[in-house]
């Protein structure tokens, strides 16, 4: 449920009954390179863009309501509705945590880590050519590196707003990447093959050639797995990575990450990590629920 106030400046927002503010937080606070948020004890403060306009974001929590507080503007009644919009989606309101723990609570691995978890939801990456670029960059790099890249890409071609003595910023958009040069991004320490690779999804963005909407119109996992491969740079890891951080599907499987099998091997108390046929066989009762098993045993491996 979503509410306004009088003033313009505010968003209302009633979760879901399962839904845990401090596990989302603590996700959002894995990294002090990140440069899309930022995080004030409790609060966290984004920046997004709605038909050409900035709006600062700040998020809290108070007797089981998200509050959303507008700071720099006020705002028409399209704009609060669409703030509204992107937080619910950011927080993945939408997704069936009592079917996922109806499984997990079923299954010797994953029903001691749920518990301890209890409301966390996959925290979304709502734009398409920032998950597929994000992905793309930290392929075969550890975490603290490609948090730098980002950070570097990010401060050198998105956009900001400077307020109350801090800056704020936006990813770099679709139509302005695809104009880049491979120079461009290696100057940054992108690799060649990287640089190629995003500049490539941005240029199929920026021309229409592929959109979230018609990866959501596809619904089968299998179809949007398909059709992500296909593109250049996108391997079965990063497609999804892709379709569990963005399009939010919960069949999505990225069977071959380290931090999977780094949560998977302190999970059985194992001197090794189990192999990809083990994981398969394991997996076997997650059916349909991968993504929230996958999210879950990262979060267990913070611990």
């Amino acid at each position: 449920m979503m509410r306004w106030n009088d003033h313009k400046t505010w968003v209302e927002i009633i979760p879901p009954n399962l839904f845990s503010y401090a596990e989302c937080l603590h996700f959002l606070s894995r990294s002090d390179s990140e440069i899309l948020h930022q995080i004030n004890g409790d609060s966290v403060y984004k920046l997004i863009e709605i038909k050409e306009a900035f709006l600062l974001l700040k998020v809290t929590f108070d007797s089981g309501h998200l509050m959303v507080e507008i700071r720099n503007k006020d705002t028409s009644l399209t704009e609060r509705e669409q703030v509204a919009r992107y937080v619910w989606e950011w927080f993945g309101f939408d997704q069936d945590l009592e079917a996922f723990y109806q499984i997990a609570n079923q299954d010797e691995l994953l029903k001691p880590i749920v518990s301890l978890y209890d409301g966390l939801r996959i925290v979304s990456i709502p734009d398409l050519f920032e998950a597929l670029t994000w992905a793309i960059i930290g392929q075969q790099i550890n975490l603290t590196f490609a948090y730098k890249l980002k950070k570097r890409f990010v401060e050198t071609y998105g956009s900001s707003l400077s307020f109350d003595g801090k800056t704020y910023w936006i990813f770099p958009s679709a139509q302005i990447v695809a104009n880049f040069q491979v120079e461009d991004l290696t100057a940054l320490q992108f690799s060649a093959r990287k640089a190629e690779y995003v500049i490539g999804v941005a240029q199929d963005i920026a021309a229409g050639k592929r959109s979230k909407k018609s990866l959501l119109d596809m619904q089968s996992y299998s179809n949007i797995h398909a059709e992500l491969v296909s593109v250049r740079g996108v391997g079965a890891w990063t497609a999804d990575y892709c379709i569990m951080r963005c399009l939010q599907h919960p069949s999505a499987f990225p069977i071959a990450d380290v931090g999977l099998h780094n949560a998977l091997k302190k999970r059985l108390n194992w001197d090794r990590k189990p192999s990809l046929e083990e994981i398969k066989e394991w997996s076997k009762a997650w059916e349909g629920w991968e993504a929230f098993a996958t999210f879950y045993l990262w979060r267990y491996l913070d611990e």
